[in-house]
């Protein structure tokens, strides 16, 4: 049986797919890896139980015992007393004044953090504003 055109045009979009998505896969494959400061540095989103609470802009730049955080005025509740934020061996912490850790994060991909908080309450840190595509200011 001889091969249409559209047969090869097929088997080339196939296989296109397949290596697209091999390379998205991996370039997001940062489980459990320390987050260097200028890769968290800006916007994330503070989730709970799948909705937005606040959002927290995470600095590059040294502050006290670790680097800067500022949360915006809806992170009251959740982010109570955070002044900062530090790497972690698998994922990053946010700190309060005296450095030490208020919660840890583990490290799912390049965009997303989850914590299990005190009281069985999940947290995730989603990078980026509430809505926008993951790695959007």
């Amino acid at each position: 049986m001889k091969k249409t055109p559209r047969r090869h045009a097929g088997t080339a979009i196939a296989a296109f797919c397949l290596i697209v998505a091999s390379v998205a896969t991996a370039a997001d494959n940062e489980a459990g890896v320390p987050l260097s400061p200028y890769d968290a540095a800006g916007a994330w989103t503070v989730e709970r139980q799948g909705r937005a609470v606040c959002v927290v802009r995470l600095n590059s730049e040294r502050s006290g015992a670790g680097f800067g955080l500022r949360p915006d005025a809806r992170c009251g509740d959740v982010l109570q007393g955070a002044t900062g934020w530090k790497p972690t061996a698998g994922g990053l912490a946010i700190t309060g004044q005296d450095g030490q850790t208020l919660i840890g994060f583990g490290r799912w991909s390049n965009s997303l953090f989850v914590s299990s908080a005190s009281g069985g309450a999940s947290l995730q840190l989603k990078r980026g504003l509430p809505g926008a595509m993951p790695g959007t200011d």
